[in-house]
């Protein structure tokens, strides 16, 4: 996790809040979070990486649709982070 930027962070928890969401509805989520248009050249390049991290799975809905899960992986490495976070910030 901690060589991930804050984008693939992101990412990471839409994906691990959603049940199989698609880039678009990953995207989708994002841009209600940031306000502003997610580039398909940032978001795809990006779940790609978290795929490869072994972060996120990758399965087909269809031809054309792809969705996302969170893996073991990446569910222990929210875990650890948010133990991390709760070191500095107690809410």
């Amino acid at each position: 996790m901690d060589t991930l930027t804050g984008f693939q962070r992101d990412l990471l928890y839409v994906v691990a809040g959603a049940d199989h969401p698609s880039g678009q509805d990953v995207s989708d989520e994002l841009e209600g979070y940031y306000g502003a248009e997610i580039n398909y050249g940032r978001l795809y390049p990006n779940l790609d990486e978290l795929v490869e991290a072994g972060f996120v799975e990758k399965g087909e809905l269809d031809r054309r649709t792809n969705y996302y899960e969170i893996t073991d992986a990446g569910l222990e490495a929210i875990e650890r982070r948010r133990e991390w976070e709760d070191q500095y910030v107690n809410l």
